[in-house]
């Protein structure tokens, strides 16, 4: 993973929700004071091929589990945290153009995932 600041093609994302697209992400990413790179780029694919690869409901705890074991050399938990401070699923989520996990973002015990 890198730093560099960059705007992928589409073709870069072959499990893109269909309504989705790289700008959706800049402009959500922007609202949230983020500049997208390529690291956040990576957790994006990673996010859009689990849900294309799980049908049916996503758990919070293993979509965590399944980042953490991705991005495991590079970090994981701590990594993911340290790019995407609104949480690795549910901001993650936002900007890949998906349905966050429910108990994503649990505001009553401050938490987000």
């Amino acid at each position: 993973m890198s730093n560099d600041s960059i705007t992928p093609s589409l073709t870069e994302f072959p499990n893109a929700p269909v309504s989705w697209s790289p700008q959706d992400s800049e402009t959500i990413a922007e609202a949230e004071g983020l500049d997208l790179t390529a690291d956040h780029w990576e957790v994006i694919q990673a996010l859009q091929e689990y849900f294309a690869r799980n049908d049916g409901p996503v758990k919070v705890r293993e979509l965590q589990d399944a980042l953490h074991e991705r991005f495991h050399q590079i970090g994981g938990r701590r990594k993911l945290f340290q790019i995407l401070p609104g949480g690795p699923v549910a901001q993650g989520c936002r900007l890949a153009g998906l349905q966050s996990p429910p108990g994503s973002v649990d505001l009553s015990f401050g938490s987000v995932y």
